[in-house]
């Protein structure tokens, strides 16, 4: 009986043993299916953004669970993955709906975006304009700043103060020094730019010599009749080339003794000095400065056109066009070639202040600095 009560229990062991393990395999193979768990990258169901604005709105699966998804823009299926990039195309309010679902469950998440009218900046109000009359002189007749450089005329006729008014209404003669040295100037009306060119500039150019300035011109855009406003310099034939430098600046150290030689140096990091000469005597720093040093700034010319092989007959040649005391019997600009500060053009209707600075840094041996020489400045409408 033993043997035979063994020999039928092993079977059913076996039995259960196999069902066992069949049956507990179905139910770890069969994990149930949870609902969707998502967290959204922005929370708050409103939403104001700028017109053209770029909104992304994401949603994070906080589980490993498997769903379908939508985004919905204005009812109208947009996107089926986890992410959707709105932009607007014109202002107004917009409904996004997001969806996650299987067969477990759902998840929704509504949006109102409101898109807002780009602002239109305000347009900048217009210059004023200052007419021409009867009374209009062609010549400039205010005097706003006379700033001369150091140089063999400074500090005496031409180059001071009465010489610099001395060109107001007419003609006169004033030096403006060595690099850097300037006069602002205003006209009493404004110089219209009209097609081709609108001022002229007399000098005391010669036809193998000439001490090009730079040009600059400002509209009075507030209308208070001060300059204090905008410059842009007048692009020149030498705009650009090598030598020609924006932003350049020279610091003139009063010299001791007061009639020595004057030094500089500039943020190219030279120097040299505005050399004395035998011909003029007096000292060559402006004396109503009261500082030992003044800085000046702008752009610089290059020195290619001067020619000092033979020390005996120095020349310096004008350049083609764009500056003064650059051309025998002066200089006719156009307000047309108005440059600002990135060097880009700009369109002026008109000017009413005008600013002259010598251009070039160059000592000519026995002939002293180059200094630029300003004889009179008129509205070429005007002239007759």
């Amino acid at each position: 009986m033993k043997t035979n009560f063994t020999f039928y229990c092993k079977p059913l062991l076996i039995a259960f043993l196999i069902g066992s393990l069949f049956f507990g395999s179905c139910k770890k193979n069969e994990d149930p299916i949870l609902p969707p768990e998502i967290e959204m990258s922005i929370e708050s169901p409103q939403i104001t953004i700028d017109l053209e604005d770029t909104l992304l709105l994401k949603a994070i699966s906080s589980s490993n669970s498997e769903y379908n998804q939508e985004w919905k823009l204005d009812g109208e299926v947009v996107s089926t993955v986890d992410s959707f990039e709105f932009i607007a195309s014109k202002a107004g309010t917009y409904a996004i709906n997001y969806r996650a679902h299987n067969s477990a469950g759902e998840f929704t998440a509504t949006y109102n975006v409101i898109v807002n009218a780009k602002e239109e900046p305000e347009p900048e109000p217009e210059a004023p304009i200052r007419p021409i009359t009867d009374e209009s002189n062609m010549y400039v007749t205010e005097l706003f700043d006379y700033l001369p450089a150091p140089g063999q005329f400074i500090n005496k006729a031409p180059g001071n103060l009465a010489s610099a008014k001395g060109i107001l209404g007419g003609k006169g003669m004033v030096s403006l020094g060595a690099w850097g040295g300037s006069i602002v100037l205003g006209f009493d009306h404004t110089v219209i730019n009209n097609e081709g060119e609108d001022i002229i500039i007399y000098n005391n150019a010669m036809g193998n010599f000439a001490e090009p300035g730079i040009i600059y011109v400002m509209q009075d855009e507030n209308g208070n009749g001060k300059p204090d406003d905008t410059w842009y310099e007048l692009e020149g034939s030498d705009f650009g080339n090598d030598g020609y430098i924006r932003n350049y600046s020279v610091t003139y150290t009063r010299p001791n003794p007061a009639t020595a030689d004057v030094p500089w140096k500039d943020n190219q990091g030279k120097s040299g000095v505005v050399a004395t000469n035998t011909f003029h005597k007096q000292p060559y720093f402006p004396e109503w400065i009261e500082e030992n040093e003044y800085t000046i700034t702008g752009s610089v010319l290059s020195s290619k056109n001067i020619d000092m092989t033979n020390p005996s007959y120095i020349t310096s040649a004008s350049f083609e066009y764009g500056y003064a005391d650059n051309t025998q019997g002066g200089d006719r600009v156009d307000i047309s070639h108005a440059i600002d500060k990135n060097g880009e053009k700009v369109t002026l209707a008109g000017i009413d202040f005008i600013k002259i600075q010598t251009g070039i840094q160059a000592n000519m041996g026995w002939l002293g600095e180059l200094s630029t020489e300003v004889l009179g400045v008129a509205d070429l409408k005007l002239v007759k």
